[in-house]
Order: C-alpha cells, then structure tokens, then sequence
C-alpha cells in the first residue's frame, strides 16, 4: 500500500478516534447525572444508562480496534489480514478501515461464533 494511502486511512482512523472519545466523554457525564426522585423515572433513566453504558462499551471496543490499526500502520503490516496474511481488499478496509481480517477470515470466524 502506498504512502499517500497510509496516510489517508491514518487520518481517517485518528478523525474516528477523536469522534469516539467525544462521545464517550458525554456519556460519561450523562451517567454522571444525579437519579430523578420519583421511582418510575429512576426506572427509565436506569434502563437509559444501561443503554448508554453499552454504548460506551462498544466504543471503547472500537477505539482498541483503532488503536490496534494504527499499530499496524506504524509496523508496515496495515492492510495484512492478521489471521491468514493475506491482502485485506481496498474495498474492505474503505468500509472498516480498522478491519484486522480480510473477508474470508472475518465470514469464517463469525460462522465459528455460532
């Protein structure tokens, strides 16, 4: 992969870093809000913040994710599937830059999952 394309999907990686830090960040001051009084809204603001805690779980699994890559930009291995070596498809790694598998590998492990 060429320099300029590198460094296309570092920027694009640190752009999503930066948005995902943000939205944890006000998560995290969501859940930080005092309960409300009265038990039914308690209720719904507790299923609120289970939502949001999942939320803030999934992001933090996507920056590790991102991270991950841009280790892998760093060590001249972006866009090497990390389970069979192969080449990851331009077209893949556009629609999830931070994928560390090619499409085969991803479709066997989900397939696995089951």
């Amino acid at each position: 992969m060429d320099k300029y394309a590198l460094d296309d999907f570092r920027e694009q990686l640190l752009r999503r870093k930066r948005e995902l830090h943000g939205r944890l960040v006000q998560i995290e001051e969501d859940l930080e809000q005092p309960m409300n009084a009265d038990v039914p809204d308690r209720v719904t603001e507790r299923e609120s913040d289970e939502v949001l805690e999942g939320l803030g779980l999934a992001g933090q699994g996507e920056i590790r994710a991102i991270d991950a890559a841009l280790n892998r930009i760093e060590a001249g291995t972006f866009g090497i599937c990390v389970r069979c070596g192969d080449a990851i498809s331009p077209e893949r790694l556009r629609a999830v830059p931070h994928a560390p598998l090619c499409q085969t590998c991803a479709a066997e492990i989900a397939t696995e999952g089951r």
